[in-house]
């Protein structure tokens, strides 16, 4: 099995639902092997670490997408995403990002934790009346979506009767975000990106004619004040980049948590009686199921390679997180869930100039929600058959039954 092959299996439906004995193949090969023509795929820690710090290793923006696939750029999910942070190169990355960082540093997110506190409360207290006969309570819907859409919206200043729709226009954008073999699967991907930029559009003019204390007020303000700073444009990128960034990994990270723990009580057990600490319980989720699972990089100069692999200009670096988090030769045994590690550091949520701006937020929500939930209910035990999405880059459940008792 060389590089080619295994890329082909991760995309296949068997390969999403289990792609960690395909990261083993590849460590076998090497921390980074050939994938065909103008592909090199990287699996090993300290290469993707060194990638993803890089600066001669940048995102395929939508100007170099433009120029390589012209068929690709004219997707409206395509450009949409292409015009956020999440994929553009210096300097117009760091232009935009310095505006939203202030939202996401240490001291705003400490200040949030009394709001996802109370978050937690209120889910929990609907969890159980659900669940209260002892019918199923699917956990993905009723906890690990609410709680990060809540908190982000709370932020961005979304109004909270809209708050619950966004939940299948997200999963639709995403596609845009997957390895994607046919263009006709982006169809969904546009839609959804009309329909959310429409409905962020609407919602900065009114915050323009009604400011309040939130991100869109701020931003839009900006973009109208100082459009050199933000454009209108990037603007409506970027605040549905926020809204679907701050709740889809949270969510995955919440459900793969969550199975993981059904599936070794004693981690259970541990930070019920705090014999195991929820950060590094976190820390070995994200590490251990990682709910991004790949992130994408372009070779923009000249000279480069990745451990003894050339990548000339234009060379497509798929940087496997996932599969650097379970890499043997940083991790003793990396295939078992062990939250006792002490020497943990997920790739998880990249690294470099593309850090991921929401991960102490992120982070903040799992280590407050999840003991809360596992404390607030002494027998919860799976409920039925979950479902996992038919993804690779966001992987987390469709659906986890639970019994609360």
């Amino acid at each position: 099995m060389d590089g080619a092959s295994i890329i082909e299996r991760l995309t296949a439906d068997r390969g999403m639902a289990d792609p960690y004995p395909l990261y083993a193949r590849l460590h076998e090969l090497g921390p980074a092997v050939p994938a065909g023509p103008g592909t090199v795929l990287v699996a090993g820690h300290a290469a993707a670490n060194r990638v993803l710090r890089d600066p001669g290793f940048g995102l395929e923006d939508i100007e170099l997408l433009a120029e390589a696939n012209a068929e690709v750029a004219r997707h409206s999910s395509v450009t949409l995403l292409g015009r956020s942070i999440l994929q553009r190169n210096a300097p117009d990355h760091a232009r935009v990002r310095s505006l939203i960082a202030s939202a996401f540093n240490a001291r705003r997110v400490a200040a949030l934790r009394p709001a996802v506190e109370a978050a937690v409360g209120r889910l929990l207290d609907a969890m159980a009346e659900q669940g209260a006969d002892g019918s199923p309570v699917d956990f993905m819907d009723a906890f690990a979506f609410r709680l990060p859409v809540e908190v982000i919206c709370e932020l961005l200043g979304v109004p909270e009767p809209d708050r619950y729709r966004f939940r299948a226009l997200a999963g639709d954008l995403t596609v845009a975000l997957e390895l994607v073999q046919d263009l006709a699967e982006l169809a969904v991907a546009d839609a959804a990106a009309d329909e959310l930029s429409g409905y962020f559009a609407a919602l900065a003019a009114e915050r323009l004619a009604r400011p309040q204390d939130d991100l869109v007020s701020d931003l839009a303000r900006i973009a109208v004040e100082a459009p050199e700073r933000i454009s209108g444009r990037e603007l409506l990128a970027n605040l549905v980049l926020l809204l679907v960034a701050g709740f889809e990994t949270t969510t995955n990270l919440l459900g793969n948590g969550l199975s993981l723990l059904f599936r070794h009580p004693r981690a259970m057990a541990g930070l019920r009686t705090g014999a195991l600490a929820p950060a590094r319980f976190t820390d070995e989720v994200l590490r251990h199921d990682s709910p991004v699972q790949l992130t994408t990089r372009i070779a923009l100069a000249a000279g480069l390679d990745v451990a003894g692999v050339p990548t000339p200009p234009g060379t497509v670096v798929l940087v496997l997180l996932a599969a650097a988090n379970h890499d043997p030769a940083r991790y003793h045994r990396p295939e078992l869930f062990d939250p006792t590690r002490t020497d943990s550091q997920p790739l998880s949520f990249g690294g470099g100039a593309h850090f991921c701006l929401g991960s102490q937020l992120a982070r903040l929500e799992a280590e407050l929600a999840v003991p809360a939930l596992l404390d607030r209910f002494q027998r919860l035990a799976p409920g039925g058959v979950p479902t996992r999405r038919d993804r690779l880059v966001l992987r987390g459940f469709d659906t986890l039954p639970v019994t609360i008792r």
